[in-house]
């Protein structure tokens, strides 16, 4: 499991060209203090779309993720930035994406698959510094 710090991150965020964002959404639940995290730095707006998908063995529990919880936003006009804490198999990525279908999104993850990606050199497990 490779270790990351918040100042590790923080670096990261400061060396990589975002886009320019006006509404970071979070994917929660994993995905809720990076954006966090990415909207201050972005200095952007910040709301969560709160989806399940796998238990906390990283096991699915579904055959697709289910929204638990989506913004009622008006995103006309905005350039958006979805973010999550990984993305391997892009499902719950993708499931986010279709609720902003139409909507100028880019998305970011700390690691794995996405059109921004913090971490793209680490292929084995993290331990990410919010998580105990």
């Amino acid at each position: 499991m490779v270790p990351l710090s918040f100042r590790e991150i923080s670096e990261r965020l400061k060396k990589t060209e975002l886009p320019e964002t006006d509404l970071v959404i979070g994917i929660g639940s994993g995905g809720i203090v990076p954006a966090g995290i990415v909207a201050f730095h972005l200095n952007a707006e910040l709301e969560l779309m709160v989806l399940n998908y796998r238990d906390a063995q990283n096991n699915p529990l579904y055959e697709k993720p289910r929204i638990l919880q989506k913004p009622e936003l008006h995103l006309e006009g905005k350039r958006i930035l979805l973010v999550d804490d990984v993305s391997v198999s892009g499902k719950t990525m993708n499931t986010a994406l279709e609720q902003l279908k139409g909507y100028n999104v880019k998305t970011l993850t700390m690691k794995g698959k996405a059109d921004y990606v913090l971490f793209p050199e680490i292929k084995d497990c993290v331990k990410w510094p919010w998580k105990p």
